[in-house]
């Protein structure tokens, strides 16, 4: 089989765990820097070239978008299901991990939990914002923010107010969360491949930091998941579309809540923390299922 991983640097620990395990399992694998591809869009004929050379013969691809190359990156990708090359993770599902308030309100509308979450434009209505999510403590997210980048754990009704009226005046869209407290500044994040969790981990945050990114201090360890844990990470990564995601969610009074679905989950923490052989489960995955005629969409998203 023939696959290409789309990927800005092939040195990343991610990319060169898929590569090495599409290798080791006998496919002929390439890692193509998507931002460096340019396409013909003509009626009936679409193609991809990296330089002057036409890329083609690919019979699965694993996108690895990050997210500030998004837009470009989906493009790329709905190209490549144009042209009947199975995706791991297809350009609408990947958008629509994308876009936090589009997952929150479609993992809504499935009765999927989550935390209590407002979203408003005019600060008029900050007081009943507050009111909405029970109160100080509170979440407030930007919108575009990675990575833990542009999240603010409010203490007070007087912070919340500030911080959102503060975001507002960049004219940034923001999400206002309830505060989970029972969780402790832990996650767990849960590696979904096709219908099953294939590993997961609780992730800690350091001492006095609410946010449990492990890039921002924050440690790993393997953790046993429940039944209803499982069956939520699963049906998240469902409605969202992906075929491959990384699911966060956290332990609530009132059961488990996801926090956010990643359509490119990295690889590391979950591999070290675990012990298994995550990116081999992906090359399975697509080796069940890279068929012409299996993207859903066909690029039509």
């Amino acid at each position: 089989m023939k696959i290409a991983i789309l990927s800005r640097n092939p040195r990343l620990y991610s990319t060169k765990s898929l590569f090495d395990a599409a290798e080791k399992r006998g496919h002929e694998v390439k890692v193509i820097d998507y931002l460096r591809c340019h396409m013909n869009i003509s009626s009936g004929r679409p193609a991809i070239y990296l330089g002057d050379n036409k890329i083609e013969g690919y019979d699965a691809i694993i996108p690895r978008i990050g997210a500030s190359n998004t837009f470009f990156g989906t493009a790329v990708v709905r190209q490549f299901e144009m042209m009947d090359v199975y995706p791991v993770n297809e350009s609408v599902a990947i958008s629509r991990s994308r876009d936090k308030l589009r997952s929150l309100q479609l993992l809504s509308r499935k009765g999927v939990g989550l935390p209590v979450t407002a979203f408003a434009h005019d600060t008029k209505a900050t007081g009943h914002i507050i009111k909405l999510c029970n109160g100080a403590p509170l979440v407030i997210k930007l919108l575009e923010g990675t990575q833990g980048v542009g999240v603010v754990l409010a203490e007070t009704t007087k912070a919340a107010e500030s911080v959102i009226e503060a975001f507002r005046g960049l004219n940034s869209n923001i999400l206002v969360q309830e505060f989970i407290k029972e969780a402790g500044g832990a996650d767990i994040r849960c590696f979904v491949v096709g219908d099953k969790v294939v590993a997961a981990m609780k992730r800690q945050g350091k001492e006095g930091e609410f946010r449990s990114n492990l890039h921002r201090g924050g440690n790993a360890t393997v953790v046993r998941i429940t039944p209803e844990e499982r069956s939520t990470a699963v049906r998240a990564a469902k409605i969202m579309g992906l075929g491959v995601a990384g699911v966060d969610l956290l332990r609530s009074n009132h059961g488990p809540v996801i926090m956010e679905v990643n359509s490119s989950p990295g690889l590391e923490g979950i591999e070290k923390a675990t012990g298994k052989d995550v990116a081999a489960l992906v090359i399975q995955h697509i080796e069940k299922n890279a068929k012409p005629g299996k993207t859903r969409t066909r690029g039509q998203g």
